[in-house]
């Protein structure tokens, strides 16, 4: 077994998300010390090229193209999802501590109390823990089990891999600039840090708790289990072609921002499924070879979700953040303009794939520790 084959998906993911920016940005000769400064804090907002019709109009022809056979497909097939499904059991008492978590928080971060001044900026965390409970005890109610109480060790180990995944993204936005901060005068950058860390540190367990419960909702995924099969007759020469073509646009948004700025994004994605198929490990992917593509849309159903939550919750908050976005920054919904929601699609896929790389560690970590035996 080589080198290669024995590394780890998420540190090569790593590398080539900190490295390949840094090299477009190196060849193009602009200096690379504006990006270096740790811990990435945007915040200031870019000047971005003004609105167009045109681009606007191509990224909605664009979305439209990629979800509408999805969901016409999932239209045709809920009429033969059965009815009258119940629930399994009542809602978990500890759920109620998750729902009444959640709107405390939700209210003190929304309101400015003396009492509360010092830990305003905190009130993320909490609100976010309050969400990750109540949609576990809900998926609990619908399906008997979830994440939290069946796999407590993986939702512990996706914290840390949370925080350290996000601040991967807020390098990223280093190089595009398409949000940035509020609300945070008041701080240093390392006081900045460990503000942000433990918020950072819900977004996975919030995305996979989030898909557990959509997957308990069969009419979300009506007709994907058996619809179009891709099964490439040569993965891996694709997967490196894939790869490749990432890693140049990945090394090109230090210089082109305004043009590649979706490819933050769609890149960490298209890179680490390549690099698991390179490896020939399981990718998120894998199930479309056999058409069942339910998975895949519950994941990006999942991020859409949570966005639509992590935005609305972002815009009465103390700390903010704002974007700032290249010829579509219009019609917005809370602060974010309509087209940047797409984003959320492939990121929750990502989410999901980063979960289950975090599953197979764990699972390999047991395996070895197991006595022989």
């Amino acid at each position: 077994m080589n080198l290669l084959s024995r590394s780890s998906p998420l540190l090569l993911l790593a590398a080539l998300l900190i490295g390949l920016p840094l090299l477009g940005v190196a060849l193009s000769g602009e200096p690379l010390a504006p990006y270096l400064r740790m811990p990435p804090m945007t915040t200031e907002p870019a000047a971005h090229a003004p609105f167009s019709w045109p681009v606007f109009i191509a990224f909605a022809l664009l979305i439209a193209a990629s979800s509408a056979p999805f969901a016409l497909r999932i239209a045709r097939a809920r009429s033969s999802i059965a009815r009258g499904q119940h629930a399994r059991t009542a809602f978990p008492r500890w759920g109620w501590a998750g729902v009444a978590l959640l709107l405390a928080a939700w209210w003190l971060a929304w309101h400015r109390y003396p009492f509360f001044e010092a830990l305003q900026r905190h009130s993320f965390t909490p609100l976010w823990l309050g969400y990750v409970l109540t949609v576990s005890a809900l998926t609990v109610m619908r399906s008997g089990h979830c994440l939290l109480l069946d796999r407590p060790r993986l939702m512990l180990a996706l914290l840390p891999l949370s925080a350290a995944f996000w601040w991967l993204f807020e390098y990223l936005n280093r190089f595009v600039r398409n949000w940035h901060y509020v609300g945070i005068d008041a701080l240093d950058a390392w006081q900045f840090f460990w503000q942000a860390t433990l918020p950072f540190a819900t977004v996975l367990p919030a995305v996979l708790a989030t898909r557990e419960l959509l997957a308990s909702f069969p009419a979300l995924s009506a007709g994907l289990g058996d619809a179009w099969r891709i099964a490439p007759r040569r993965p891996r020469l694709l997967a490196a072609a894939v790869l490749a073509a990432a890693s140049v646009g990945l090394a090109l948004i230090g210089t082109l921002p305004q043009q590649l700025f979706a490819l933050l994004w769609v890149s960490p994605l298209l890179l680490l499924v390549c690099i698991q198929a390179l490896l020939r490990r399981p990718t998120v992917l894998a199930p479309v070879a056999h058409g069942d593509w339910r998975a895949l849309w519950q994941a990006a159903l999942a991020g859409l979700v949570c966005g639509l939550f992590w935005e609305l919750w972002n815009a009465g908050s103390l700390a903010q953040w704002h974007y700032s976005i290249a010829y579509v920054d219009r019609f917005r919904l809370f602060e974010m303009p309509l087209p940047g929601y797409a984003g959320y699609l492939p990121f929750g896929v990502l989410c999901v794939a980063l979960g289950e790389c975090a599953d197979a560690a764990l699972t390999r970590i047991r395996t070895v520790a197991a006595p022989a035996g």
